[in-house]
């Protein structure tokens, strides 16, 4: 499928109240879906699968709340670039060229900082604000989650 015609579905996906969006061509497949602004969705499809082991989720949370609050320190002061999806991290366009960026490098708001690969599908990562690059958290071809910090801007 082109990535034009992905593209117009994606903006159809955004204007319209549609949810969910799944188009067949042959045997490609597109599917697309609206993650809701609000994070009460999110949080309310965990609590419904750990309610029937209550016993056994809130260690497991308590834990992973420990786990942050010390590594969130460690950050650098400055504006956290998080991944906007699950995929595959790269620091270049194509191996064996430099990275997009270095710590310590003027960057540019919109400027791209990295690529993540999800669905065979590369997406820019740009930098939201202009500023130094004060730390890369995320190393070439490594997979990242969603909303996992990647960089730091100050």
């Amino acid at each position: 499928m082109d990535l034009r015609k992905i593209k117009k579905l994606i903006d159809l996906l955004e204007e319209s109240n549609l949810a969910e969006l799944e188009i067949k061509e042959g045997e490609e497949v597109v599917r697309l879906s609206r993650v809701p602004k609000n994070a009460a969705p999110v949080a309310t499809a965990p609590a419904v699968a750990v309610a029937p082991v209550a016993v056994a989720a809130p260690p497991p949370v308590a834990a992973a709340a420990a786990e942050p609050a010390p590594s969130s320190p460690a950050l650098p002061a400055g504006t956290v670039i998080k991944a906007p999806m699950v995929g595959t991290f790269y620091a270049s366009a194509t191996p064996g060229t430099p990275a997009f960026v270095k710590i310590g490098q003027q960057v540019k708001a919109g400027e791209t900082l990295g690529i993540i690969e999800a669905m065979k599908m590369f997406n820019q990562i740009e930098a939201e604000v202009a500023g130094t690059v004060q730390a890369i958290l995320v190393e070439n071809g490594q997979p990242v989650e969603f909303d996992e910090p990647m960089f730091v801007i100050a």
